[in-house]
Formats: structure tokens, C-alpha cells, sequence
């Protein structure tokens, strides 16, 4: 069996791959190299059509990394799949596990990802945040509810996976105009393709000279 042994080579592979895919959906400058880091995380070409960047949502992604903002996420393997080469004093955090979130959620009939949310806004560390949410439907509604109560993240990343809420809690998000967001489309998403957005925008944000202001993407 023939087949590629070197990291460096299997990604080089894939990418060359993945820009054939990409190959007239239009998709130029950070907001093409978001979705290819998605599609390279999930191997499914058709996060190409179904991301939706709000007006604004790539600058102040890259903005709010390279001013050393907080990361939230919903779930713990979404935390540790945001990369560790990020500027200093980016912080990724998660409180799914804390015991006061377990027992506020067995207290309200909520999940913990939502209850996890609320700990981080009465902990005052939503304002100015990336939060990212790629698992539960659930937490993207209560950071919605959270911003129509007067919370400003920075950026909303949105890509919760599954058939009960999640592309419910997506059209929800593509509502707001308070806080600028990417997320997409569909019952489609995943902690993958969370991670996979985060991490571009912190490579983005590693440029040793970013483009300033970013293009934004038009919805569609």
C-alpha cells in the first residue's frame, strides 16, 4: 500500500485538495482560509456554502486575539482543540465542569453548556470574548438571550452540530446585529469545525503584519 508518511507532506496534500473544491465559490483573502480550515477538519467541502460571516466578524475576530481577549467555549474539547500558539494572554477557558454549574443546571433543568455560559457572564468575562460554541445547541441560545440582554462579545462563533436545536440556534444567531458572528448554516457543525474557525483567526491574528480592515464576506 502506497501512501503518505510525512505530516508535512499530508497536509501540504490536503490543502492542494482542498483549494481544487474551493475552486470558483468565490472565496478570497481570511475569509477563504477560515472555510479551508474547516473543510480540512471535516473533510466536508460543503462548510463552503453553508458559512455565514457577519458584517465585520473576521476583523474583529483577528482584533480581539491580537488584544490578548478571552476564548469561552461550551465543552472542554473544544477548549483543548483551540491552539496553544496563540498571542500572549489569550486565554482559553470552559466551565462545563465546575460544580457550581452542575448543580445549577440539575437546579434549573438546563444543560451545563447554557448554565456554563451564564457562569461566564456573571463572571464578567463575556464582554470583549470570542465564544465559541460547537457542541451544544443550548449555549448558543443562552449566549443569544445574554446579548439581548445587553452582553457584548467581541465575536460569536456558532457551529453547533445535531437534529434538535442546532440549526434553530443558528438562524437565531444570523438575527442579532449587536455582536458580530460566524456560524453556518444547517444541522451540519462541530467542536472540529469551532476549533477549526478559532484557529484561523488566531493565525490571522499571528501575521507579523494582518491586513487592517480585514474584507468581510457578504451573507449568502
Amino acid at each position: 500500500m502506497q501512501f503518505l508518511h510525512d505530516p508535512r507532506s499530508i497536509e501540504s496534500r490536503s490543502f492542494e485538495i482542498i483549494e481544487t473544491l474551493l475552486s470558483g465559490k468565490g472565496l478570497h483573502g481570511p475569509e477563504k482560509e477560515v472555510v479551508k480550515r474547516a473543510v480540512h477538519a471535516t473533510a466536508d467541502p460543503d462548510f463552503a456554502d453553508t458559512i455565514v460571516f457577519s458584517k465585520g466578524s473576521l476583523s474583529s475576530g483577528v482584533c480581539a486575539v491580537a488584544s490578548s481577549c478571552n476564548i469561552i467555549t461550551d465543552v472542554n474539547m473544544l477548549r483543548a482543540g483551540i491552539t496553544k500558539n496563540r498571542p500572549g494572554g489569550v486565554e482559553a477557558m470552559c466551565f462545563v465542569s465546575d460544580d457550581d454549574v452542575k448543580e445549577s443546571a440539575r437546579g434549573s433543568g438546563i444543560t451545563r453548556s447554557a448554565a456554563a455560559m451564564s457562569k461566564a457572564a456573571k463572571l464578567g468575562l463575556i464582554d470583549g470574548s470570542i465564544v465559541a460554541i460547537g457542541n451544544a445547541p443550548t449555549a448558543l441560545f443562552e449566549v443569544i438571550r445574554l446579548v439581548q440582554g445587553g452582553a457584548r462579545p467581541a465575536l460569536i462563533v456558532g457551529v453547533p452540530v445535531g437534529f434538535v436545536g442546532a440549526a434553530e440556534s443558528k438562524e437565531e444567531l444570523e438575527k442579532i446585529r449587536e455582536v458580530p458572528f460566524i456560524t453556518n448554516r444547517g444541522v451540519k457543525g462541530g467542536t472540529p469545525v469551532a476549533a477549526a474557525i478559532v484557529n484561523a483567526l488566531i493565525k490571522l491574528a499571528n501575521k507579523p503584519s494582518p491586513p487592517s480592515p480585514l474584507p468581510v464576506a457578504v451573507e449568502g
